[in-house]
C-alpha cells in the first residue's frame, strides 16, 4: 500500500549519475538498512537515468537493462532490494529519449509499465526531456498514469515535469503521488535557497497521496558526486533538510548512503523533523512572519495533527541576526490568554514558554525549528 504521507527513500542521480551498476545498488541497499534509514522511513531505493541499453530490443520493443552494468538483469536487482525490506524504483521519461539520451517511454507507455511491473518495480520517476513539441504534456502524464494502473502492480508515480504546464493544477488528476515543481537541484546554498523561496504559491497544492517534490536532497554530499558543486556546510544542510520537512516535500536522499557521516545520519533520521514532514494531515506550511528589513529572514508555521504546530525560523541572508516571531501572525492575539511553549526540534530540549513574541538570533544560512504548543496563561 502506498503511504499517504510524503515518500522517503534514496535516488542514485545526485551522487552517481550514469555511474551505476548492480554492485553499487546492492551496496546502497545494504547501507540503507545498516544505517537504520529504512527504520526511519526511507523505504524506496530508486535507480535514475542511464540504466538501459541505448536502444530498445528490435523484436520485443522493450527497454533492455544495460548488460554490462546489470549483467544479471533488473529482476535480480529488484529481488535483492526487496530481500532487504526495501521497495525498488526505476526511471523513465515522457519523451522519445531520456534526459541522458536513452530510450524514453513516448508511445510505449503501456509496454514499459508492464515491463517495470515484471521487474518488481514499486516506484517510477517519470522525467520530461525530448518531448515532441506537438505532444501535450498533461496528456502524456495522464497516459502513463493510466498505464501504471493497468500494469497489474502498485507503482508509486513520481511525475518530474519540472513545474511546467501549470502542473499543480492538474497533476493529482493524472494519478501522480509526487510531482516536481522545480528545475534540478545542485549541491550549493543558492540552489536550494532559490528552490525553497520559489514555493510560496505552491505549498497549498500538496495533499495526502500527492506531494509537491522540491527535488532530491543534497544533504551530506559536501560537493561530491554528479550534481556536486560548491557543496554546503552542516548548518546549510540542516537548513535544507528543515525546509524540505516543513514544506512537506518527499525526502529522497541523494548523498552516497554507503559513506554517510554521523552528522548527516543524525540529521536525516531526526524523529521530530520527520514527524513534521510525515504528519498524516499533510497541511501546508505558510509564511508566518519575516524581518521588515532583511529579505530571507522568514518564519514558517505548519499545523500538526497532534494539536501541536511546527515553527521554522530561517536566516537565508548573508549576515547573522534576529528573525522575529510575532505570535499574532500565527493567529494568537495578545489577549488570547495563551503563551507558546517551544521545543527545539533538533535537540529535543525545551527552549521556554513565550508570550507575544520570540526573537531568536540565527546565524547566516542557518535555522531553528520548534515543535510548539499553546499553554494556558
Amino acid at each position: 500500500m502506498i503511504a499517504k504521507t510524503p515518500p522517503m527513500g534514496f535516488n542514485t542521480w545526485n551522487t552517481f549519475g550514469k555511474d551505476i551498476n548492480e554492485q553499487m545498488i546492492k551496496e546502497s541497499a545494504d547501507a540503507i538498512v545498516a544505517n537504520k534509514l529504512l527504520e526511519a522511513g526511507y523505504e524506496y531505493l530508486v535507480i535514475d537515468d542511464c540504466w538501459s541499453e541505448k536502444e530498445r530490443d528490435p523484436v520485443t520493443k522493450k527497454i533492455i537493462p544495460d548488460r554490462t552494468k546489470f549483467p544479471n538483469g533488473m529482476k535480480a536487482v529488484s529481488d535483492y532490494v526487496h530481500s532487504k525490506g526495501l521497495k525498488f524504483g526505476m526511471y523513465s521519461c515522457a519523451g522519445l529519449r531520456t534526459c541522458a539520451d536513452y530510450p524514453g517511454s513516448f508511445d510505449h507507455e503501456y509496454l514499459d509499465a508492464e515491463t517495470f511491473a515484471e521487474y518488481g518495480c514499486d516506484f517510477l520517476k517519470y522525467d520530461f526531456c525530448f518531448k515532441p513539441e506537438s505532444a501535450n504534456g498533461p496528456h502524456l502524464y495522464r497516459r502513463m498514469g493510466m498505464a501504471l494502473r493497468a500494469c497489474g502492480r502498485e507503482i508509486l508515480f513520481s511525475a518530474c515535469n519540472w513545474g511546467c504546464d501549470n502542473v499543480p493544477e492538474w497533476i493529482r488528476s493524472a494519478g501522480a503521488h509526487m510531482w516536481r515543481s522545480t528545475g534540478d537541484i545542485f549541491d550549493n546554498f543558492e540552489s536550494f535557497k532559490n528552490i525553497a523561496l520559489s514555493q510560496a504559491g505552491k505549498l497549498g497544492y500538496s495533499a495526502p497521496y500527492c506531494f509537491n517534490d522540491m527535488d532530491m536532497l543534497t544533504v551530506g554530499m559536501y560537493g561530491n558526486g554528479n550534481v556536486g558543486s560548491a557543496g554546503c556546510n552542516d548548518a546549510e544542510y540542516r537548513t535544507q533538510f528543515a525546509l524540505w520537512c516543513l514544506f512537506g516535500s518527499p525526502l529522497m536522499l541523494g548523498c552516497d548512503v554507503r559513506n554517510m557521516n554521523d552528522v548527516t545520519k543524525k540529521l536525516v533520521t531526526n524523529k521530530r523533523l520527520l514527524k513534521i514532514n510525515q504528519d498524516p494531515e499533510a497541511r501546508p506550511a505558510f509564511l508566518a512572519g519575516k524581518h521588515p528589513w532583511y529579505d530571507g529572514r522568514n518564519v514558517y508555521m505548519k499545523l500538526l495533527s497532534t494539536g501541536e504546530f511546527a515553527l521554522g525560523v530561517f536566516n537565508l541572508t548573508e549576515t547573522n541576526g534576529i528573525v522575529p516571531m510575532m505570535f499574532h501572525e500565527i493567529g494568537l492575539p495578545s489577549d488570547a490568554g495563551y503563551s507558546v511553549e517551544l521545543i527545539d526540534a533538533f535537540s529535543g530540549e525545551t527552549v521556554g514558554i513565550f508570550r507575544d513574541y520570540h526573537n531568536p538570533e540565527i546565524e547566516k544560512h542557518d535555522c531553528a525549528v520548534y515543535i510548539a504548543k499553546l499553554v494556558k496563561d
